[in-house]
C-alpha cells in the first residue's frame, strides 16, 4: 500500500480535497494522511470521514520545536516548516514502511506509484522543477521541488528527513538568504550529502506553470500526453502542480488568476480549465459541510468585464493569458 501525508488549513479545503478525489480515482491501495492546520478544517474533514483517510490536527501534531517557532513564522512560512516534520511524524507514530509528501495543490491523472518505484534500493526520493528556459530562477528556490517527497522508513531514510526538519526548524522563511529559502534549498545538497537519493527521471511527475513552456499536451484515450518540445519526448502526465491559483468572486463569476505564469492557452484548455471544474465541485462540497468554510480563499472583486473579454479574444487566438472565468 501507498502511503501520503499532506497539510493545508481551511483556506486550501478545496485544493486539499481535489487532490484526495484525484488520488483516489488513479490508485486504489493508498492511504492519505491530513494534517488540519486550523479546527475548522479539522471538524469538516471528521464530518466528511472521507475513506482511506486519516485526519490529524495540529494538538495531535505539534511539539514544544514546533510550538516555540511558531510565533516566528508566518502562516505560510509555518507550513513550510512543518513538511518535513509531518513525513516524519507519519513514519514514526504509524510505523509504515514508506511515506510520500504531497502538495494540497496538485491533481493526479496517472497513479503516481511509477514514480514511487524509481526509488528502487534507496531510501529518498526527490523530484526536479524541471524549468523551462523562460521561469528558470532556480538559483533562488532550488532545482528540486518540495511537491512530491518519498521516504522510507530507514535508518538512513529517517536521518534524512529528521536533518531537513532540524533545518526547518532553524531557518524557514519566505525569502532567499545565504543558500536557502523556505524549505526547499535544503534539498539542494542531498544527493552530494546522503547516500540514497533518488532524483525522479519522470518528467510527467510535476507538470507546473514554471515548466509548461516546455511542452506540447495531447488528450489521447482519455489520458494526457506531453511532448518535451526540444527532445521530442513523449510521456504520460502523472500529476500536475497548480501552483499560484488565485480565486476571485463577483456575484456567480468565478475569476483564476494566474498573474506570476502567464498560461499557454492550449495548456489552460486542456488542463487548467478541467481542473478549475473540479476545483470549483469540490469548493461547493465543502461548503455544503461548513457554510462558513472559505475553501478557495475567494476575494470579492469589482469584475473586470476588459479582463474578460481579453481572455476570451485570447482562447480564440491562442495566445497565452493570466485568467480563466466559469459561472
Amino acid at each position: 500500500m501507498l502511503n501520503f501525508c499532506t497539510l493545508y488549513n481551511s483556506n486550501y479545503a478545496a485544493k486539499g480535497l481535489a487532490m484526495y478525489r484525484s488520488l483516489k480515482g488513479v490508485c486504489t491501495d493508498f492511504h492519505l494522511y491530513i494534517f488540519a492546520f486550523d479546527d475548522v478544517l479539522a471538524e469538516a474533514l471528521e464530518k466528511m470521514a472521507l475513506p482511506q483517510v486519516t485526519v490529524i490536527t495540529l494538538a495531535e501534531f505539534e511539539d514544544e520545536d514546533l510550538l516555540r517557532i511558531k510565533p516566528t513564522r508566518s502562516v505560510a512560512e509555518y507550513c513550510w516548516t512543518c513538511t518535513s516534520s509531518t513525513i516524519l511524524y507519519c513514519l514514526t507514530h504509524f510505523e509504515i514502511d514508506q511515506c510520500t509528501y504531497v502538495d494540497s495543490d496538485i491533481f493526479f491523472l496517472e497513479n503516481p506509484r511509477v514514480m514511487i518505484d524509481e526509488i528502487g534500493s534507496n531510501d529518498i526520493l526527490i523530484t526536479p522543477h524541471w524549468f523551462d528556459k523562460d521561469h528558470d530562477n532556480s538559483h533562488e528556490v532550488g532545482k528540486y521541488c518540495v511537491q512530491f517527497v518519498t521516504a522510507k522508513n530507514t535508518p538512513n531514510g529517517l536521518r534524512v528527513i529528521s536533518d531537513w526538519r532540524n533545518d526547518c526548524i532553524k531557518w524557514c522563511y519566505s525569502h532567499y538568504e545565504d543558500g536557502k529559502m523556505g524549505d526547499q534549498m535544503y534539498l539542494d545538497v542531498w544527493p552530494e550529502k546522503y547516500e540514497g537519493i533518488c532524483v525522479s527521471e519522470n518528467m510527467g511527475g510535476g507538470v507546473a506553470p514554471w515548466n509548461m513552456h516546455r511542452y506540447d499536451f495531447e488528450k489521447k484515450d482519455e489520458k494526457m500526453y506531453a511532448r518535451e518540445i526540444n527532445m521530442n519526448i513523449y510521456f504520460p502526465v502523472i500529476f500536475v502542480h497548480f501552483h499560484f491559483v488565485y480565486t476571485y468572486r463577483k456575484g456567480l463569476l468565478y475569476h483564476f488568476s494566474f498573474d506570476t505564469y502567464p498560461i499557454k492557452g492550449q495548456c489552460a484548455e486542456l488542463i487548467y480549465r478541467p481542473y478549475l471544474r473540479v476545483l470549483f465541485d469540490a469548493y461547493k462540497e465543502m461548503r455544503k459541510v461548513n457554510p462558513e468554510i472559505n475553501g478557495l480563499a475567494v476575494k470579492e472583486e469589482p469584475l473586470s468585464w476588459f479582463a474578460y473579454i481579453r481572455e476570451r479574444i485570447a482562447r480564440k487566438r491562442h495566445r497565452d493569458y493570466k485568467h480563466v472565468y466559469c459561472i
